[in-house]
């Protein structure tokens, strides 16, 4: 089965912000860059795994949330987005944004110059690693039994694996909203289409989704 390397579900803004500077514990996303309102209509589906009490909007927005784990056998993410921490780690019994229970339920390997042990949370366990794209994606192939590998960000991972031509396929949600300043995916979507074709959608909720695909149709791995 050919394993594929997909981004899902990444969101920017109008102006292609996906996340600002100065990270901290109380700003995961950087100053400048709310991300409610990158991700208010993920929040508002019914099937975002979040939510505690019944509702949420059905529908195409919906069906792209409750896909976010079909097929994926590992995450490959930089180590901001795993936390705010910088230089070597603290032994301040951090384990990530996500509490007891993260999101992935697969291996995911974290991106740092300072290697660890690995982090077993819930039935997530997150892999400390100092390697290039090509060689971490070859260790969540390995990882992945079989499955796809998700390029979970932040937006500086996700341009390394792009500018190593090492993505298949794209899904990017446009806000409408603009920050001015933060760390840019692209100015236009259009920019990625000498090596991806592209599609958009825009859903009732304002938000422009991207859907783009290798114009060779040849998988990173096969």
């Amino acid at each position: 089965m050919t394993q594929r390397v997909r981004v899902q579900n990444f969101g920017v803004s109008r102006d292609g912000i996906a996340a600002g500077a100065d990270q901290t514990l109380d700003q995961p996303f950087g100053s400048a860059v709310d991300p409610m309102r990158l991700f208010s209509w993920a929040v508002a589906t019914a099937s975002w795994p979040n939510r505690t009490e019944p509702g949420g909007s059905r529908g195409f927005e919906d069906h792209v949330i409750r896909d976010f784990t079909h097929g994926i056998g590992a995450e490959i993410m930089g180590r901001n987005k795993f936390g705010h921490q910088r230089g070597p780690w603290p032994d301040d019994g951090w384990h990530g944004w996500w509490g007891e229970d993260p999101p992935f339920h697969t291996p995911v390997i974290v991106l740092t110059h300072h290697e660890r042990p690995p982090l077993p949370v819930g039935d997530t366990t997150f892999h400390f690693v100092n390697a290039t794209p090509a060689e971490a994606l070859a260790r969540a192939f390995d990882l992945a039994n079989g499955l796809d590998v998700r390029i979970g960000g932040g937006v500086t991972t996700v341009l390394e694996f792009l500018d190593a031509d090492l993505i298949d396929e794209l899904h990017v949600a446009i806000a409408p909203v603009e920050f001015g300043d933060g760390l840019k995916l692209w100015d236009r979507p259009e920019d990625l289409e000498d090596r991806f074709h592209l599609e958009k959608i825009t859903a009732p909720s304002g938000v422009e989704h991207c859907f783009l695909w290798r114009r060779d149709g040849t998988p990173v791995q096969t």
